[in-house]
C-alpha cells in the first residue's frame, strides 16, 4: 500500500508565497512521474505542474515563471513553491504518483488535498 500526504497550504494573501510538500510511503519500488493539480469549486480538476524521475517538469501555462515544482528522489517527496498567488490560484491542490511497487506493476496514487486560498 502506497500513502501521499500534502501539507503546506493555507490562507495566504495576493502576490504571496506557499510551498507544497507531498511525500510518498509504503512498498515502494521507485516513483517515475509527480505532479500537482488543483480543483476551483465547480471547476474540474486541472493538471499544475509535473516532473518526471530524470528531473524534466512540465506547467500548466496559468502557472508558468510562478510556479516550481521540484523532487527529493531519496525523500519520495514532491514539492511545489507558489509565488506571485492570485485569487484564481484558490483551489484544493491535490499531488499524485506513478508508483512502481515490489509486483513490477506501476499505479497512480493521489493525495487527500491541501486547500490553497488566496485572498485579502
Amino acid at each position: 500500500q502506497v500513502q501521499l500526504v500534502e501539507s503546506g497550504g493555507g490562507l495566504v494573501q495576493p502576490g504571496g508565497s506557499l510551498r507544497l510538500s507531498c511525500a510518498a510511503s509504503g512498498t515502494i519500488f521507485s516513483i517515475n512521474a509527480m505532479g500537482w493539480y488543483r480543483q476551483a469549486p465547480g471547476k474540474q480538476r486541472e493538471l499544475v505542474a509535473r516532473i518526471v524521475s530524470g528531473g524534466s517538469t512540465n506547467y500548466a501555462c496559468s502557472v508558468k515563471g510562478r510556479f516550481t515544482i521540484s523532487r527529493d528522489n531519496a525523500k519520495n517527496t514532491a514539492y511545489l513553491q507558489l509565488n506571485s498567488l492570485k485569487p484564481e490560484d484558490t483551489a484544493v491542490y491535490y499531488c499524485n504518483a506513478d508508483v512502481r511497487v515490489l509486483d513490477n506493476r506501476q499505479y497512480r496514487y493521489w493525495g487527500q488535498g491541501t486547500q490553497v486560498t488566496v485572498s485579502s
